[in-house]
């Protein structure tokens, strides 16, 4: 009977720290990070409860937790009125979060009945309201304009719910088929006449590069030529001042060695003439220029005669004869000039 007693007296104490444990188990609570929490006690707000191990009892107390971290919504695409009267469908993208500290939490569950339903709603309407003011040229392009007002409208009522609205896009809004179809249009005539202005700005550029080219080729062929002139202009000049030097040493020399003699110079000068270049001359024998060329010019520069065997030749600077033919001879020691008396 004693050993009886002592197991049933075991069995006791093992059910009772079964129950215990159990009902330990059953209160065992643990917040994340990402989670805050309310207690209630009997259906009494009790605590807030901040990320950790928290116990309540079984049955009395009782937690909610409420996920903190941003959160994207995807709006279902609605149509929307705009002022021109076109019926688009606006496809919206809402970001909130729900704010970490006690009241906010505690606004989150007890102000509202499902937050997130309450957002839905109240974005489809502030997108009507909005979008309705404005026409659908400016819809379409001023997107962050209707993104800030969306977002500003939100935040201030969905503040009454602990809930911050993050941001607020966009993400389509699709016009009317034939609205889209002419907009195509438009579109292709925009980029066809930006095209067309870029080609005109870009041949005209061409067109000034090339006229610079032209006018810089034109200077450099200017300058060529001027300082080609510059240096022919050098050169006559040199050459007449050699000239000028040159007819200084012979005036020089002419009052020297044919002072009061300029006749005499003068012929000496036009036989001079007349026998360079191995050039031949028929003279009228009653022109004066042939007394210059066999009288005058025969005694200018004398030399001894002197004759050899079988030789009848006058050594002289210039010889003058006359030949079977009647042709007046005149001669120097390479070249020889006739002249018909």
């Amino acid at each position: 009977m004693y050993g009886l007693e002592v197991i049933f007296n075991y069995l006791g104490w093992i059910i009772a720290a079964i129950i215990i444990i159990w009902i330990f188990s059953m209160g065992i609570r643990i917040v994340r990070p990402l989670e805050r929490g309310l207690i209630e006690r009997l259906g009494k707000y009790r605590k807030f409860a901040q990320p950790g191990f928290h116990w309540l009892i079984p049955v009395v107390d009782r937690m909610f937790k409420i996920n903190i971290t941003e959160r994207m919504m995807d709006i279902n695409p609605q149509e929307v009125i705009t002022k021109d009267n076109l019926n688009a469908k606006v496809d919206l993208m809402i970001y909130f979060k729900v704010g970490s500290d006690e009241e906010k939490v505690k606004k989150s569950i007890y102000n509202v009945d499902k937050f997130q339903t309450q957002i839905v709603s109240l974005s489809q309407t502030t997108a009507r309201n909005v979008i309705g003011t404005m026409v659908f040229k400016e819809v379409n392009s001023e997107r962050n304009r209707i993104n800030t007002e969306l977002k500003k409208t939100l935040d201030v009522e969905a503040d009454a719910w602990g809930v911050s609205i993050v941001r607020v896009e966009m993400k389509e809004i699709v016009p009317p088929s034939d609205v889209q179809d002419t907009m195509n249009k438009v579109l292709k005539a925009e980029n066809e006449k930006v095209a067309a202005i870029d080609y005109a700005t870009a041949t005209e550029t061409q067109a000034d590069g090339q006229r610079r080219a032209q006018i810089k080729q034109a200077e450099g062929i200017k300058q060529a030529r001027i300082l080609e002139a510059e240096g022919q202009a050098s050169a006559i000049k040199k050459v007449a001042d050699a000239n000028a030097y040159q007819i200084q040493i012979v005036n020089q020399s002419i009052q020297a060695n044919f002072k009061g003699q300029a006749e005499v110079y003068k012929k000496l000068e036009t036989i001079q003439n007349s026998l360079k270049d191995n050039t031949k001359f028929v003279i009228d024998p009653h022109t004066s220029i042939t007394n210059v060329i066999a009288e005058q010019m025969a005694g200018i520069i004398p030399l001894p005669a002197k004759r050899e065997p079988d030789q009848t030749t006058t050594a002289s600077a210039i010889d003058i004869a006359t030949s079977d033919t009647g042709m007046m001879e005149v001669k120097s020691k390479s070249q020889r000039t006739r002249v018909r008396m």
